[in-house]
């Protein structure tokens, strides 16, 4: 009886066990013996703030998102938020939810991170005190080299509108996503070479700069007509560095000391941008900076004063329409300027390039229409040709056809004489190929000291047509008749 008894109580105490195990009654009592362990415990806690005093961001903040969402624990954590990818549409992203902490293990020792719902949104690591000499560092370590194995996402940073918009710093920012890059980008071959080259070289000359007492930084002004590539190739140099992207608006700048404090703000491995130089320097701008309050000096400042040295390797890029409109040389010197790249007009050679990568068109019986419009005519910027060839994809024909009328439109703008171009020279084929068509040799033979009238001989050729158009009638009527 008793050997039967304990089979009984075995199987009662299995099937309660599974009965647990498929209710929240085991979790409860699970929950219930970590918290009273917690109790015997005592643990310290550890802010990673998201910016610090001077509303500069945290970098370590970064990396520590980037290596919790990297964690597989995500997946049991009791609350995760999910997310689809914008890069990847496709891709479902777990991260840390803002109310609940998320369970870490290294070397042995358990740790939690949560978020702290402090102004400065930033995280709060927790482990015992006990465990503090032995793991942190170490742990820190880890968190610093998982994240850089992860795959950095760049951003674009936008200064926002005022100073008191937003009590955790003057940026708002997205995830950058540009396709372009430095194969893409439209632009002659070897001044493509020699940017790449340079920008090469600028990633491994920290010591060379510091050998030399300089800031590591460098300065670019992309300059050239509007449509021309400047933006692809500002985000093909941030895809290539693979920095963050900072684009200052400086009609959102208020003065001299906000122009420092977002300069401030900005971290190292990084692209800062000012788009439309030459708009601050133009007649209509009374006031340096187009009514923004920044003078010359507090540019020129921001260039290579002494507040640009607070953050190193750093990038800065500045684009204009007209280069001709800064006439301050203090501007153009080296130092604030450091490499000048010309975005010129669509040429034939850049015209073959969108025709191979929008239609795979790389030769064309239209080509030579094409080229004899572009070495006449003021030319096409390479966005006007690439956005004629996307609506025309699905014939190249019928798109480079459009090219060969917009070439002729812009002659047409631009005040030159038309009959120089294609236009004048198919007027001329068509009106030889009247002549011939319609034996209007004959009517210039008979009049050789009168100058060639078009519509003189339109009218005749149409007397003449009417004329054999009876005669023919005429005679398919005695043909029937008879």
């Amino acid at each position: 009886m008793i050997p039967l008894f304990f089979f009984f109580t075995i199987i009662t105490l299995l099937l309660v066990l599974r009965f647990l195990s498929k209710t929240s009654l085991l979790h409860i009592l699970a929950d219930t013996f970590r918290s009273f362990e917690d109790r015997l415990h005592v643990y310290q806690s550890f802010k990673v703030p998201h910016f610090n005093e001077n509303f500069q961001e945290n970098l370590l903040h970064r990396k520590v998102s980037l290596y919790l969402n990297s964690l597989q624990s995500l997946e049991d954590a009791q609350f995760t938020n999910l997310f689809t990818g914008r890069s990847k549409p496709n891709e479902i992203l777990l991260s840390l939810d803002d109310q609940h902490p998320i369970a870490d293990t290294f070397l042995g020792s358990k740790v939690s991170w949560k978020r702290d719902n402090s102004e400065k949104k930033g995280f709060v690591l927790t482990l015992k005190k006990k465990d503090k000499r032995r793991i942190l560092r170490p742990y820190l370590q880890h968190i610093l080299s998982v994240s850089e194995e992860t795959q950095r996402e760049i951003r674009l940073y936008v200064n926002l509108e005022t100073r008191e918009s937003r009590r955790d710093g003057r940026w708002g920012s997205v995830p950058f996503n540009h396709p372009a890059t430095m194969e893409t980008v439209v632009l002659d071959a070897e001044v493509k070479k020699n940017v790449k080259s340079d920008l090469e070289t600028f990633l491994k000359s920290k010591q060379y700069y510091h050998r030399l007492g300089r800031v590591w930084k460098r300065s670019y002004l992309l300059y050239g007509a509007s449509g021309t590539g400047k933006t692809s190739f500002v985000a093909a140099m941030a895809s290539f560095l693979c920095y963050d992207v900072y684009d200052i608006d400086l009609s959102r700048v208020s003065d001299e000391a906000d122009l420092k404090t977002l300069l401030m703000q900005t971290t190292c491995r990084s692209l800062i941008v000012i788009d439309g130089l030459d708009r601050v320097f133009s007649e209509k701008s009374k006031a340096m900076g187009g009514g923004t309050g920044v003078s010359l000096p507090g540019l020129l400042n921001f260039m290579d004063g002494i507040v640009s040295c607070c953050e190193e390797e750093r990038v800065m890029v500045f684009t204009v329409i007209d280069k001709s409109l800064i006439n301050d040389q203090t501007v153009m010197r080296p130092g604030r300027i450091d490499v000048q790249v010309h975005f010129p007009l669509c040429d034939f050679s850049t015209f073959k390039v969108l025709a191979n990568n929008y239609l795979g068109v790389k030769e064309h019986k239209l080509f030579v229409q094409i080229e004899e419009g572009f070495l006449n005519g003021p030319g096409l910027t390479p966005a006007h040709v690439g956005e004629l060839m996307i609506s025309n994809r699905a014939s190249p024909t019928r798109a480079l056809k459009s090219v060969i009328t917009a070439l002729e439109k812009s002659k047409i703008g631009s005040g030159q004489p038309v009959e120089e171009g294609l236009l004048a020279r198919e007027s001329a084929h068509t009106v030889r190929e009247f002549k011939t068509l319609y034996g209007l040799l004959r009517i210039g033979s008979r009049r050789k000291e009168e100058p060639f009238d078009l519509s003189r001989a339109e009218n005749e050729f149409q007397d003449h047509s009417v004329k054999r158009t009876r005669s023919v009638r005429i005679e398919r009527k005695k043909n029937g008749s008879t």
